[in-house]
């Protein structure tokens, strides 16, 4: 039987069911690890891969500040770190504004209000 001379959906067919097969055979390996590494109740990734881990963020740290170091201008900090910090200026004399305000505000309602507790003529 001579492959050109096959219907093409046979000869597509006998192409695809190999891979159908390899397709079905990954996903249950995936699926088998994934079940034993949640069954296995090891949480922790072995010793070298903790390592490896903590040298990543190590190198990854080192990395953001020579970033920060390099490519941002020194003028460029100063010029944010003062705009910050007048910003944070400008809301602590809000929020100190606000506190004068609400000390007054208990004031005055504490000096409406009746006095409370036992009168001099009541304890005898």
């Amino acid at each position: 039987m001579n492959p050109a001379e096959m219907d093409p959906q046979v000869l597509a067919t006998a192409v695809q069911a190999p891979m159908v097969a390899a397709l079905f055979w990954m996903m249950h390996v995936l699926r088998r690890g994934l079940s034993e590494r949640a069954c296995g109740g090891d949480d922790h990734p072995p010793r070298g891969e903790a390592d490896a881990l903590a040298r990543t963020r190590d190198e990854l740290a080192a990395f953001k500040l020579e970033v920060a170091r390099t490519y941002v201008p020194l003028s460029l900090i100063r010029d944010v770190d003062q705009r910050l910090t007048q910003q944070l200026l400008r809301i602590e004399e809000k929020l100190d504004a606000a506190n004068r305000a609400a000390t007054v505000a208990a004031a005055a309602v504490a000096a409406q209000q009746p006095q409370r507790g036992w009168r001099p003529e009541d304890r005898a």
